[in-house]
């Protein structure tokens, strides 16, 4: 796959797991820039928010630097955004982690801890996809890589994908030109790129 030089930006708000994000990006020839000012976002083709980390330690480094109201703009404008793993969850309205904090609200649902009985926090490893549709429609029981200790639930009608590590929770979340994954694509192989692929699609990007 090739694309067009339409830029896409990764926001830098000083979160973890940017660089491997926009290695993938420019892997798949997407000209992908990173950046933690306001006015890059409202020019972009498509913005993405990866992140591991703290819910309300990130959803006020976003606030703090203007990007939290520069990210709602853009999706309120129709420009394709999306969220990985930390990002997803802050497209969502609350945490569990963060009593009190605010995310996005781009979505809505919430964050809770995984109830995962015996198992071992955090859940890291790979695991297969369930009721896949929306952008990741043809990719059920694909395999992606996962690291997180909570899991997002939204309406069913915002549910793109689903996953099982103890219970059930959303694997990924979808409404209109907003999307997220709590997996990391850039770390899950070649179906981790065709994601990214089909995204940049989105964004005009695709030749």
């Amino acid at each position: 796959m090739s694309y067009n030089t339409y830029v896409i930006y990764v926001v830098d708000y000083g979160a973890g797991n940017i660089m491997s994000v926009l290695n993938s990006l420019r892997h798949l020839s997407c000209e992908a820039k990173l950046s933690a000012d306001p006015a890059d976002i409202a020019d972009a083709a498509g913005v993405i928010v990866p992140g591991v980390g703290n819910f309300g330690a990130a959803a006020e480094a976003l606030m703090r630097r203007g990007l939290d109201s520069a990210i709602k703009d853009a999706a309120a404008r129709g420009i394709p955004v999306m969220g990985i793993c930390l990002g997803l969850q802050l497209f969502l309205e609350e945490s569990e982690e963060s009593p009190g904090a605010r995310g996005l609200g781009l979505i809505p649902g919430a964050v809770t801890k995984l109830k995962c009985g015996e198992r071992k926090l955090p859940h890291i490893g790979w695991t297969s996809l369930d009721d896949a549709s929306g952008m990741l429609s043809g990719m059920d029981g694909e395999y992606f890589y996962f690291v997180h200790s909570f899991g997002a639930h939204t309406a069913p009608e915002y549910s793109a994908a689903k996953a099982c590590y103890g219970e059930t929770f959303d694997a990924a979340i979808e409404k209109d030109n907003v999307f997220a994954t709590q997996f990391h694509p850039e770390k899950s192989g070649r179906a981790g790129l065709e994601l990214l692929g089909r995204f940049i699609a989105r964004t005009g990007g695709a030749k």
